[in-house]
């Protein structure tokens, strides 16, 4: 018995892996590479909770029958205060949980603005020529450009302080086919993940999360603008809504 566990073969070979908390190896490369950018992303101060991951037939990996959200929400309801940014349970989540998404909580260090690609991709252009600090600003398959910023924080007076609940939910999406600014009490997918359908649908970093993180009235008037040049830039995209709560 000793001979085979120590020669990591068959089941107990599996189960030594697990033990020291390695992957086998055809998936090591790429577990590696997303635990790194996962790691970068933390470190940078976004705090990370795991998220559910596509199941085959554009379902969910959650066992919510019909989920309206598949792949695109937190695993757990405490999400909002399991979300952290220590590198040790991150990386624990990413070894044990080796095909979950991760959402970023929003609203504590950074808020999100989300926007249609072809407009996020019009002002980030007007943006950086203009010379404006943009800060790190990921690409979704689903069509949706997010852009980081730091969160508008803790007013004073608390009721000026409204929660994403006011901005939208996903069965309202046809009412708010623009901007979304994810604060208080939202989430977003942090790259790199997965989205349901076609294997090569993800999420991922066109500005990644080295850059600081600006103030979100800086980068307003421009995606705004570009909204308004793309009005029917989200049509079609309903499943691109990233919900508020699960």
């Amino acid at each position: 018995m000793s001979e085979t566990f120590g020669g990591r073969s068959g089941l107990q070979g599996k189960l030594s892996r697990w033990l020291l908390g390695r992957r086998p190896k055809e998936a090591a490369a790429d577990a590696d590479g997303r635990e790194a950018l996962l790691l970068a992303a933390a470190g940078a101060g976004l705090p990370l909770a795991p998220a559910a991951h596509p199941a085959p037939g554009y379902r969910c990996s959650c066992d919510r029958v019909g989920c309206p959200t598949p792949a695109r929400h937190p695993v757990s309801f405490a999400w909002q205060t399991q979300s952290t940014t220590d590198r040790a349970q991150i990386e624990r989540w990413a070894r044990h949980q080796p095909q979950a998404n991760f959402i970023t909580a929003t609203g504590m260090v950074h808020d999100v603005l989300d926007v249609p690609l072809e407009a996020g991709r019009e002002a980030l252009e007007r943006l950086l020529a203009s010379g404006v600090e943009v800060g790190p600003v990921a690409e979704s398959d689903d069509g949706r450009m997010l852009f980081f910023t730091l969160t508008r924080g803790t007013p004073e007076d608390e009721d000026e302080w409204w929660p994403c609940e006011l901005d939208c939910h996903p069965e309202t999406m046809d009412e708010h086919p623009g901007l979304r600014w994810h604060c208080r009490g939202s989430y977003v997918l942090v790259p790199p993940a997965r989205l349901p359908g076609d294997e090569d649908r993800r999420v991922r970093w066109v500005r990644g999360p080295e850059h600081a993180l600006p103030d979100p009235l800086s980068l307003l008037e421009a995606l705004t603008d570009a909204c308004a040049r793309h009005p029917g830039a989200d049509a079609g995209h309903q499943d691109a809504a990233w919900p508020l709560r699960h």
